[in-house]
């Protein structure tokens, strides 16, 4: 659980959104951004910091996370997934905090067999509590080249976004008794792991280590976020122009909207707020809200 110390600031900030901010934008550099936190050796940083590569073998995956904490932002990295028969395989690119009543963002990819679309799984977690899935085939082959996936968290809305394209969106209804993730600062994560008892047709095609090792590509990683440092947020003084904190207050737009249903009505394959035999006792209250 956040510190009262983290909620009250968290809550100042919130309050304050409407005045002058100072953005942190990453320089779009992994050597600088990020820090590989395991998989001896399985993660490396290439092209003077500009490509950060992720393996998976029979023993180990591996994973990376941002040095920085932040607390509201729009991330993005564009994401070459792993070619072939990556049955068995989850690729990742989440935000987090720590602890039992964590909150967290999710965006991730289940592998595939030989021809078959990867699924794109999406969640949200706010005080430890998920339970908010949607998957999603994608509409071109993210093996083949680097797509941008983008995750925008204001303390309006959480939005999905895939080539600038919203996927899903997840809105702050904490007044009507749901949580939200507002109050705990979150780093960038990334992970290349083994997950053959679920991730692909819920278990049922294993993984193929002969094809090993899998390896996932990411690139141009850039954060328009504020920065959480002892107890305070980047955002919290500045004279920095309006054009720069414009994501603070973004929302979609009727066009956004209009993408957004297309996706959903096209490639969207799972959705827990019409899984009515997941939850007998009645649908999350977010579900029944515009």
């Amino acid at each position: 659980m956040a510190s009262s110390s983290l909620r009250v600031s968290a809550l100042l900030l919130v309050m304050s959104i409407v005045g002058s901010l100072s953005m942190v934008v990453s320089a779009g550099n992994f050597y600088q951004d990020m820090d590989i936190t395991w998989g001896d050796g399985r993660g490396q940083i290439l092209d003077n910091g500009g490509l950060l590569t992720l393996s998976l073998d029979n023993f180990s995956g591996s994973g990376f996370q941002s040095k920085n904490q932040y607390l509201f932002g729009k991330f993005d990295t564009q994401l070459k997934l792993i070619p072939g028969n990556s049955a068995g395989t989850v690729t990742t690119y989440y935000l987090s905090s720590q602890g039992s009543t964590h909150d967290e963002i999710d965006m991730e990819f289940l592998g595939n067999l030989s021809g078959d679309p990867y699924i794109l799984h999406t969640n949200v977690y706010s005080q430890g509590k998920g339970n908010r899935e949607q998957q999603f085939y994608l509409w071109f082959d993210p093996t083949a080249d680097f797509h941008t996936y983008s995750i925008l968290w204001n303390p309006h809305s959480i939005i999905f976004s895939v080539d600038g394209i919203p996927i899903r969106q997840f809105k702050n209804e904490e007044s009507n008794g749901v949580p939200y993730p507002k109050y705990q600062a979150m780093r960038v994560y990334a992970s290349l792991w083994a997950a053959e008892d679920w991730a692909t047709r819920g278990g049922l095609v294993k993984t193929d280590w002969t094809k090993a090792p899998f390896t996932a590509s990411y690139k141009n990683f850039s954060a328009n976020a504020c920065v959480w440092s002892n107890g305070a947020s980047s955002c919290g003084s500045s004279t920095s122009g309006s054009n720069s904190n414009s994501w603070l207050s973004e929302q979609l737009d009727y066009s956004t909207q209009g993408q957004m249903k297309w996706v959903q009505d096209n490639y969207m394959i799972y959705n827990y707020c019409t899984d009515t035999k997941r939850f007998p006792q009645g649908l999350p209250q977010e579900c029944g809200m515009s």
